[in-house]
């Protein structure tokens, strides 16, 4: 029955700005707001009033006037909820949000639990689960493209994609269980080799959308990229010269990082996720031991690894520890302190490493712009536009993807080793079921109210 209560939640933050806005939903809305919103004019009849109109006058709890505001009506089903819907345009404050929220409570709503509006408009249908996750998506998104990709996913482009591919499983599927039913009038001569080309291009089409996953997650999380090298190589400079402020603490003394930095940076389109780490090499310090091997594990799990060598100093074992690390992974490796008198050039370490080497100065900032450059062409090719192609940025999405497309591998398996027809629905049965996921389709409740509760409140 709580699905069917009249919600109430502050979707607007609560804290001094120039609007606060105070959404309610649910088939009371209207019967609330009555309760305590004097429109301005005084003959104006509420509940005469027109979907999508807005309505000047005051919020009043018992005979108390809490503020000046505007009432936006949305009547069901076209709001965001699929519900009857209002929002309380009022001045930003804790207090005055506060004051007119508990006023809403007090007339007959409760409070929203966290993702309640968006989780109304999935069970109403008006989005699918895709869309209602692409929400939260859009609310995190921490760059152009990640934006982007979100709106588009918002606007139903994983759920056509997905659609797409169900319809030809269930054309395929009602056909086998229609000649199963009646081979009298349906033959099934010659379907096994016209299925197997069916589901060997339905299988292309998620191999596609899985291999967009890297992409996707790159761009909804950012590029995990961890910076190594031995203490006093320019590690921290680097940081906070990519930064652009002083985040890390720079000095003379070795060993001065000892844990690791994280920090988020807007290069263009993409956002890096820098990680910068304590100074690889063999030390007695304990504490320093114990941020070494968090830098070694940093950089096993990193995207991109920028490997910051100081070109005036002689390589030795620590650098060649690095240079283990660097094998079979993405990374640059940075001649730092090019200013200074080289002992370190690039060709040297060209013969030590298959990996693009650049010259960079941290402390006068040369070589920055070509360090950003070959960071994009390590990820991206071009300008980041991916031409309105479907980007797979949810974990959840690409399980269900692989989970279907493990199920196909069966149906051509069967097909190949000559099974019985009735050995097909079922894998293919398990394929639509689990392309099905994505949309939200045969979920348990507990599921779905793990996904919602992890919005934020008053979405």
């Amino acid at each position: 029955m709580r699905e069917n209560d009249t919600i109430a939640a502050a979707a607007t933050a609560m804290s001094s700005s120039g609007i606060g806005i105070i959404r309610i939903s649910g088939g009371e809305a209207f019967s609330v707001m009555k309760k305590i919103f004097r429109p301005h004019n005084k003959q104006k009849d509420m509940d005469r009033q027109p979907s999508y109109t807005m309505h000047y006058g005051t919020v009043e709890d018992e005979g108390e006037v809490l503020d000046e505001v505007l009432v936006l009506l949305m009547k069901g089903p076209h709001s965001y909820t699929a519900e009857d819907t209002v929002e309380i345009d009022c001045h930003g404050g804790r207090l005055v949000m506060q004051r007119i929220l508990e006023a809403v409570l007090k007339a007959g709503a409760r409070p929203a639990e966290p993702g309640e509006f968006t989780k109304r408009a999935f069970l109403n249908g008006r989005i699918d689960l895709s869309q209602a996750e692409a929400v939260m998506d859009l609310i995190q998104s921490r760059n152009k493209m990640a934006l982007k990709s979100s709106v588009s996913q918002l606007q139903g482009s994983v759920r056509h994609q997905i659609e797409e591919l169900r319809s030809g499983i269930l054309y395929e599927t009602a056909f086998l269980e229609a000649a199963l039913d009646d081979p009298e009038h349906i033959s099934l001569d010659g379907y096994s080799e016209k299925l197997l080309k069916k589901v060997q291009n339905i299988r292309a089409e998620i191999d596609r959308l899985l291999a967009s996953s890297e992409n996707g997650r790159l761009l909804k999380e950012g590029i995990k990229t961890v910076i190594l090298g031995k203490p006093n190589a320019g590690k921290s400079s680097l940081l906070n010269v990519l930064l652009g402020e002083e985040r890390a603490i720079v000095t003379e003394i070795e060993g001065t990082t000892r844990d690791v930095l994280e920090e988020q940076l807007q290069l263009g389109d993409i956002s890096l996720s820098l990680l910068d780490t304590a100074g690889i090499r063999n030390t007695e310090d304990l504490v320093e031991q114990i941020g070494v091997e968090r830098a070694r594990k940093q950089a096993e799990d990193a995207d991109l690894i920028l490997y910051v060598a100081d070109s005036s100093r002689p390589l030795d074992e620590s650098d060649e520890e690095i240079l283990e690390l660097l094998k079979g992974r993405k990374a640059l490796v940075l001649l730092n302190k090019s200013d200074l008198t080289p002992v370190v050039t690039p060709e040297m370490m060209e013969k030590k490493t298959d990996h693009k080497v650049l010259l960079i100065s941290a402390r006068e900032e040369q070589g920055i712009r070509e360090l950003e450059e070959e960071i994009r062409a390590l990820f991206f090719q071009g300008d980041l536009d991916f031409n309105d192609e479907v980007l797979i940025t949810n974990l959840r999405h690409k399980t269900a993807l692989q989970e279907a497309k493990n199920s196909l591998s069966m149906v051509e398996e069967s097909i190949r080793n000559g099974m019985p027809e009735d050995f097909y629905t079922i894998d293919l049965t398990d394929a639509y079921r689990s392309l099905g996921t994505i949309l939200g389709e045969e979920m348990g409740e507990d599921l779905i109210n793990e996904i919602f509760g992890k919005f934020c409140m008053g979405k």
